[in-house]
């Protein structure tokens, strides 16, 4: 485990009795049961701002406090375990990163004390269709000056039914494919020509498809967008890849705890050696996907030149850390495990859902290999 400070450790422990106290798995039952269109509750997003999470990343001048990603990454840990709904992703990690790394003062400025201060909720719109592919970008972007005019369509963007904010990946040069003739577009959520498509998924999130038609945005920066890009979503694969670690902790955990208090013929099950073995494999597969995380987290807070190998790689293993714990989760716990009363089914159906996003395993594991030279 990584060495925190006595700040990161404070804001750790915060975190975690804040998620038992007010956000516990209960809450996010209440959430989906109650047909939240949002996709997550407004007055706990406001308690998460007013705690200062939304503003980790953004530094002191404009409102936040500058702790760095481990610190975040510590806090998506703690609501990963009880499958927290919250913009914490989509606003205070992706689309934050992005107008850190890509943005004019100006825009800073106009843009990240309202997100420190969760007046605003923000996203990062890439994918188009199906699969995680950020270079076959196709929205087509026209530019005159600043100003880019947006046509085409984005899919399954985090929080995209409710963003105040939308950065949008648009191609305004080159063909789809290409890795150059991509900028990054700041477009308002109440854009004239944006449409959008909220989505029922699995995991009962609040995704949603973007449709735009000459929608008028505002670029981000000057130059080229792709390099930007791809460190925004490096950043957001390790914050990520942290609330899955999160969950799969949690998962093990619970199931731990039944295998030392189920008893079935007459012991416990968790003196069946078969049992032993599955679970040593899931503690061994956690501590390392631990490692991963955490040395991805850091890695991006001493800027570091092996950022983007060491995402792909906390992505990929922590990407099959929580298909393996859910799953086991559901069998071990037998007949209960299938039902929806037990909260067993929601952190398998959560897992597919981060498991897609920013790219699958099977993605980050051919990059891993490409970026190394194989």
């Amino acid at each position: 485990m990584a060495v925190l400070n006595e700040e990161q450790t404070m804001i750790r422990d915060g975190a975690k009795s804040w998620v038992s106290e007010k956000s516990p798995v209960t809450a996010f039952r209440k959430m989906r049961d109650s047909g939240n269109a949002d996709g997550f509750d407004r007055a706990a997003w406001k308690e998460m701002a007013e705690m200062g999470w939304a503003g980790i990343l953004i530094p002191e001048e404009f409102g936040g406090t500058g702790l760095g990603y481990l610190t975040l990454g510590l806090v998506l840990e703690e609501t990963g375990r009880t499958l927290t709904a919250s913009p914490l992703i989509s606003t205070a990690l992706t689309a934050t990163t992005a107008l850190l790394l890509g943005a004019s003062d100006a825009q800073k400025k106009k843009y990240l004390p309202q997100i420190a201060e969760g007046k605003i909720v923000a996203t990062l719109a890439v994918d188009e269709g199906p699969h995680h592919h950020p270079e076959k970008i196709a929205l087509a972007g026209a530019a005159s000056g600043s100003k880019v005019k947006l046509n085409g369509k984005k899919t399954w963007v985090l929080d995209g039914g409710t963003a105040d904010l939308i950065i949008v990946a648009a191609r305004t040069g080159g063909k789809p494919g290409d890795k150059s003739g991509i900028t990054l577009v700041a477009v308002d959520g109440k854009a004239s020509g944006l449409t959008r498509e909220k989505l029922k998924t699995v995991d009962s999130r609040g995704y949603a498809n973007l449709m735009f038609k000459d929608v008028e945005g505002e670029a981000l920066g000057s130059g080229e967008g792709y390099g930007i890009l791809e460190a925004t979503l490096d950043r957001a694969r390790a914050g990520l890849a942290a609330e899955m670690l999160g969950h799969a902790a949690q998962s093990f955990d619970v199931t731990l705890e039944y295998l030392k208090t189920r008893v079935q013929f007459g012991q416990l099950i968790g003196s069946f050696q078969a049992l032993q073995h599955r679970a040593a494999k899931m503690f061994t597969d956690l501590e390392l996907a631990r490692s991963c995380v955490e040395g991805a987290l850091a890695a991006i807070d001493r800027d570091a030149n092996d950022v983007a190998q060491l995402a792909s790689l906390a992505k990929a293993k922590v990407g099959d850390l929580v298909h393996l714990v859910s799953n086991e989760m559901v069998q071990m716990h037998g007949g209960i495990g299938m039902t929806d009363a037990h909260d067993a089914g929601l952190y398998l159906k959560r897992a597919r859902a981060q498991e897609a996003t920013f790219g699958g395993s099977s993605y980050h594991r051919d990059r891993y290999a490409t970026l190394l030279g194989y």
